[in-house]
């Protein structure tokens, strides 16, 4: 999967420089492929091309630009088992997790977008005024390597349909999913320079995207740093900002919560995609009494969870994205033993073949520790004992994040425990995240939402039109 061209204004065409990027699979360290990484004159082509076709973009109609979006859609049906398995190469993951978590989730989420778009009123009568949604302009689209093909498509899907152009910089580590969603946009038949794909690193192509002077809107998923980087690089151009960042959310078990029901969802949370999702329940606060109990239930269920090698049909979850991410959760499982913290569940991760790191659970946990304050984007989840509920609610909202969280216990409890977390989303007890909802977070874990209305209205802008009416 070596690709040697860029995209824009319509084509595919050769980056003005000779560089490239290699991919490599982590799950075994080969080269599965590799990309262009652009430079600067590959951007400000790119960026000209959106501006020249949002002139002509916004001014369609939303009927027209739903049946590119269907197109699109329609083009990505036929290739979903190739874009899972592109997905699982790239970021380690087993072949069905790539299809039933990375692709076809987010494929209903065009649909449902795509719905959202159809019943929108874009311009409402009040009376002396009218309010009419319009778009932006051109957005630069940063996205992320933990959810390659979802991360884009949030922010893809709902700025075509508002009316904006767009430039995509895939992360360098999965870029081969944005060259097999570009394959079905041109398909589809997309106006020239309504999309538009610059590979490269973040350094590079990030930062003259963030800052360039016909970028309206910088759309951001990543770490919390690369946010506030972007930011910095953005707002000397007064741009519109969307960051969705980290997090190290509380998974809370009351007393007379059904713990077994706590237990297997949160460790489905931080143990699926290898506790590389921004949102997964890193932090388990439990009742002091019952810490005992709820660790041996841990124990126990943690062995429903196979790691591995993501070529093995019994693997649920696989590899680490990459060397950096592997050293990452190794530093942290060791500052956690420095610490005083006590692991319950694995070991210091040893250098194999791949980037593997096995279920890891600490006990003792007091949530001071940089375990407990850091995302550490691994499978390792810290157990925090408290003993009275005002406690917990403190320690649940003690972190500069505040994107995702659960509480497990009695619903009347439970409801009242969740309007007092400072987080986005709060899942009570079988309640789950929907990608039509609004997702996004609190302080340091973003700006902005994504997913459903909220998500969709992001890309556009509102204007007021004052009117002379005789009986008002």
């Amino acid at each position: 999967m070596n690709y040697d061209k860029i995209y824009m204004n319509g084509a595919w065409v050769p980056s003005s420089g000779s560089d490239l990027i290699e991919v490599e699979n982590p799950a075994n360290e080969e080269i599965i492929g590799s990309v262009p990484a652009s430079n600067e004159e590959d951007i400000n082509e790119a960026v000209k091309s959106a501006k020249e076709a949002f002139s002509t973009w916004k001014e369609s109609s939303i009927e027209e630009r739903i049946c590119y979006v269907e197109k699109i859609l329609e083009e990505m049906r036929k290739v979903e088992d190739e874009m899972a398995q592109i997905i699982s190469m790239e970021l380690g993951c087993p072949l069905k997790f790539a299809k039933d978590a990375h692709v076809v989730p987010y494929l209903k989420d065009m649909k449902n977008f795509l719905s959202i778009a159809k019943d929108y009123k874009f311009e409402e009568d009040h009376g002396r005024y009218i309010v009419r949604k319009e778009p932006i302009g051109v957005i630069g689209a940063l996205t992320p390597w933990n959810y390659p093909l979802g991360q884009i498509l949030l922010k893809l899907t709902p700025a075509l349909l508002a009316g904006n152009t767009l430039v995509l910089k895939p992360s360098k580590q999965t870029p081969l999913i944005a060259y097999k969603l570009t394959e079905a946009i041109h398909r589809a038949g997309l106006p020239k320079g309504v999309f538009n794909l610059v590979p490269g690193r973040g350094s590079e192509v990030g930062n003259i995207l963030s800052k360039h002077e016909d970028v309206d809107m910088v759309s951001f998923t990543g770490s919390t740093d690369g946010g506030r980087e972007v930011s910095k690089l953005a707002v000397d151009g007064i741009k519109k900002i969307a960051l969705e960042l980290g997090g190290k959310s509380p998974s809370v078990i009351l007393k007379g919560a059904d713990y077994n029901l706590a237990v297997k969802r949160t460790l489905s949370s931080i143990f699926m995609n290898v506790g590389q999702s921004c949102s997964a329940f890193s932090r388990l606060l439990v009742p002091r009494e019952d810490k005992e109990k709820i660790e041996k239930m841990i124990v126990e269920k943690a062995k429903d969870f196979v790691f591995g090698d993501p070529s093995d049909p019994a693997t649920m979850v696989g590899a680490l994205a990459s060397a950096k991410q592997f050293e990452k959760v190794k530093y942290y499982i060791n500052k956690g033993l420095e610490e005083g913290a006590k692991l319950l569940i694995g070991e210091v991760p040893k250098k194999t073949k791949g980037y593997y790191v096995g279920p890891t659970v600490f006990t003792d946990v007091d949530n001071s520790m940089e375990i407990a304050q850091n995302e550490i984007f691994g499978p390792v989840l810290c157990l925090i004992a408290y003993d009275t509920v005002e406690e917990a609610i403190e320690i649940a909202n003690d972190t500069v994040y505040g994107l995702s969280s659960a509480v497990f216990g009695p619903e009347k409890e439970a409801h009242e425990f969740a309007n007092k977390i400072r987080a986005g989303e709060v899942s009570v007890n079988k309640g789950s995240s929907l990608l039509k909802a609004p997702f996004g977070g609190y302080k340091h874990s973003g700006v902005g939402r994504e997913g459903g209305q909220f998500g969709f209205e992001e890309f556009l802008e509102i204007k007021a039109i004052f009117v002379y009416s005789p009986s008002s």
